[in-house]
């Protein structure tokens, strides 16, 4: 069975013959007003329904006691040809339990043939039709004499059909079927609204999904990156202890090309144990392990030591400090201070060919300032977004003309990050960078 059925109603308004002359009588009037109240109810409650069932109900409620019907009922799309029940107006209640079960298929029966053939479909009497014949034993058992079927359909397709039962053998008015398709209308937007909140929130639960998969993959690379660094940073500040001993002769006498050679080998090896260090740093500071130890310093002595940690510069790059004058002194983390000023210097120093490196540094308010200025290769705008991200640069091939881990910025702008402040960058492709520290002159935990 295709189309719902019920208990059969005493009048047909839908169905009344309009009046002749000029007057219209006051039932038509009324019958007029009910129609417009319907159909603002329906739009209203398409606007605010939480679910497109409440529109359904809300519109078979209305209009079937206005066109006469003694029962109605909404299908909508179950599948590529299958449509289910979805709301049913005046159902006898011995057939409720049947509801969940009700299935039409695609150009089965008039409901189908609604649907599949995108048209309203009119019977106006079952016991008259061939076609339906079939149908007599369900019609005569429920109530009903004659339907209409109407498509549920938008300019993205068929979403379902809404189907009207009548007691007796009618033909709708024009009337009743502009009235009928304003509420098919209005109940396709519905189900076509319902149609992409469930697109909507299908699309937002994978999102989910792959968005907590990114987290735990992180969260598993920088775990894993944690433990092989402590693992390595064991057997390689052993190794460096050894060196240290051989160097000093006691394990016999070094001669002058021995020693040159495990200087190599030393400065190596303290250059792998710093990248170590630095992995452990950023991947403790990603997981929110490192602490910060306050205490007040003199700015001026972290950008020495930042200096003098950052590596030499080649030999046509100048050194430009600024006149410092009289600083404030800061209440901050100093050694983390010291790191992140060192990363930015190491990096300018890396970059710079030929010129000149300017540092300067400035109190304003509550904040405090360090400016470091190259005239190396520079960096492109599309560079700028990720040169802060860890294991990127902008030559990031085998065969880059500068080398490293890709580490240093990533490890600078999290420990500003961690102590209150911001590190930004202004630079162009070939002329040079600026990159300024902002950190609060006191940090507040």
């Amino acid at each position: 069975m295709s189309n719902p059925p019920v208990a059969p109603a005493t009048s047909s308004p839908g169905h009344a013959e309009p009046p002749r002359g000029g007057a219209v009588p006051t039932a038509e009037k009324d019958a007029g007003l009910r129609e417009l109240m319907a159909v603002r109810e329906i739009a209203k409650a398409l606007l605010t329904a939480n679910h497109p069932g409440e529109v359904y109900e809300l519109a078979l409620q209305h209009v079937s006691p206005i066109v006469g019907a003694s029962l109605a009922c909404v299908y909508v799309m179950d599948g590529s040809d299958t449509m289910r029940l979805a709301a049913a107006h005046n159902w006898p209640r011995k057939y409720a339990k049947f509801l969940d079960d009700m299935r039409v298929r695609m150009g089965s029966g008039p409901s189908g043939s609604a649907a599949a053939l995108r048209k309203v479909v009119e019977v106006p009497d079952v016991f008259e039709d061939p076609a339906l014949e079939d149908w007599r034993d369900v019609a005569k058992e429920l109530g009903f004499r004659s339907l209409v079927a109407l498509p549920l359909q938008t300019a993205t397709g068929v979403h379902g059909a809404v189907t009207f039962y009548f007691s007796a053998s009618t033909v709708m008015t024009a009337d009743a079927r502009g009235l009928l398709r304003v509420v098919a209308d209005q109940m396709a937007a519905a189900a076509e609204k319902a149609r992409l909140i469930d697109e909507l929130r299908a699309s937002n639960t994978e999102l989910e999904r792959q968005y907590a998969a990114v987290v735990e993959a992180r969260r598993l690379q920088d775990e894993f990156l944690a433990n092989v660094s402590h693992e390595l940073r064991t057997p390689l500040t052993s190794v460096l202890g050894y060196l240290s001993l051989i160097e000093e002769g006691a394990a016999g006498p070094v001669t002058t090309e021995q020693r040159e050679t495990l200087s190599a080998v030393k400065a190596s090896s303290e250059k792998l144990l710093g990248l170590i260090g630095d992995l452990l740093d950023l991947t403790a500071l990603k997981r929110s392990e490192l602490t910060v130890t306050s205490t007040s310093f003199d700015p001026r002595d972290t950008l020495k030591d930042a200096l003098n940690a950052a590596g030499p510069r080649k030999s046509g790059v100048a050194l430009n400090v600024e006149n410092l004058g009289t600083i404030a002194l800061m209440t901050s983390d100093k050694a983390k201070v010291t790191r992140l000023l060192t990363a930015i210097l190491a990096n300018a120093f890396k970059f710079t060919e030929q010129g000149d490196v300017r540092v300067a540094m400035e109190a304003k308010g509550d904040r405090f300032a360090f400016r470091i200025t190259d005239s190396g290769v520079g960096i492109s705008e599309a560079a700028q977004q990720f040169v802060f991200d860890e294991f990127r640069q902008e030559d990031g091939s085998a065969t880059r003309r500068f080398g490293g881990s890709g580490l240093g910025l990533a490890l600078a702008r999290q420990l500003a990050r961690l102590l209150g402040g911001e590190v930004t960058v202004s630079s162009a492709s070939g002329k040079g960078s600026t990159f300024v520290v902002d950190l609060p002159l006191i940090y507040q935990s």
